[in-house]
């Protein structure tokens, strides 16, 4: 807190440096714990992925945690992040993004909107063409992704293609003990090569992908832009339920805080899932009514292919 710091503040100190280096170390934090989040690790997870203590990871994220260099790396690379993705104040802004925000600062106040239109029109067009007849669901598990993806692909009569399922038999190993021998990043590296190749063997296909896919920027990127994708959310007591009666608590087992985790992966990674192309909520409707609002929000996607 900057209050506490500054009681110790030297002489020599400017307190509105004090000020500046908490509230960097705020920032970090706010970074570490949301990563941690949109991927689902727990912090204890977190703190063995990155040979760092519990209690110092706790402290880290509060932001009363000043970690070394060292630390941080290790951090970001149990993350499957370059440690800039922790350093907010760096920026994370490419050259060509620099320029394009330049330029873009340059007209007058009532040509933007005309400009944001252009770029919209621009990636439409790229990405029209891309995504083929391929149909992505994403969200955290429980909203009901499998079994709406299933019926969806049984009525268009397309391949239904779970990407866990496609990194499981490429592995040889389930998905939990893939992520506990080879760790996260790992995982993440397959999921990645396996919707690639899904995408090069299938101009058609149903594909229902994990939960944390928004966590790798690059493979998330690549699924919105080669597939319509569509958010499938529930209220968060519905995921947790769901969840439950299928037996399957990752991963928040052994976990007393397991609603609180909960929502914070949702809120974590709900700015990702809304880029999505559409969405549909589950919560509270059957089976039945979910996928016909399914089959009403994508039909615009099939146009004149289907068939």
């Amino acid at each position: 807190m900057a209050k506490s710091t500054a009681k110790t503040a030297s002489a020599e100190t400017p307190i509105a440096s004090l000020h500046s280096e908490a509230a960097l170390l705020a920032a970090i934090g706010r970074e570490v714990r949301r990563h941690r989040a949109k991927r689902g690790m727990t912090r204890r997870q977190l703190a063995q992925a990155s040979l760092t203590s519990e209690r110092y990871l706790a402290q880290i994220e509060s932001g009363a945690g000043n970690p070394s260099a060292s630390v941080l790396y290790a951090i970001a690379q149990a993350l499957d992040l370059p440690i800039s993705a922790l350093l907010p104040e760096t920026g994370a802004r490419t050259a060509a993004l620099d320029a394009i925000l330049d330029l873009a600062m340059r007209l007058p106040e009532g040509e933007l909107p005309a400009l944001a239109k252009d770029i919209e029109a621009h990636l439409e067009r790229a990405g029209s063409a891309d995504r083929a007849r391929r149909i992505a669901l994403v969200g955290l598990r429980g909203a009901g992704k499998s079994t709406l993806g299933r019926m969806l692909a049984q009525h268009l009569g397309w391949p239904f293609i779970e990407l866990d399922r496609r990194v499981e038999e490429e592995y040889g190993a389930s998905i939990p003990d893939l992520m506990e021998m080879a760790g996260a990043a790992t995982f993440r590296r397959h999921e990645r090569h396996a919707l690639e190749r899904v995408i090069a063997q299938r101009e058609a296909a149903i594909i229902t992908t994990a939960g944390g896919i928004v966590a790798n920027p690059e493979t998330y990127a690549l699924l919105l832009r080669r597939a319509h994708t569509v958010w499938i959310k529930a209220r968060p007591e519905e995921h947790m339920s769901r969840v439950v009666a299928q037996g399957d608590f990752r991963p928040m087992a052994q976990n007393r805080q397991a609603m609180a985790d909960l929502v914070a992966i949702l809120e974590a990674r709900r700015a990702d899932y809304a880029r999505a192309e559409a969405e549909i909520d589950t919560s509270g409707r059957a089976v039945e009514q979910s996928f016909a609002e399914l089959l009403r929000v994508v039909t615009p996607f099939l146009g004149e292919r289907q068939g």
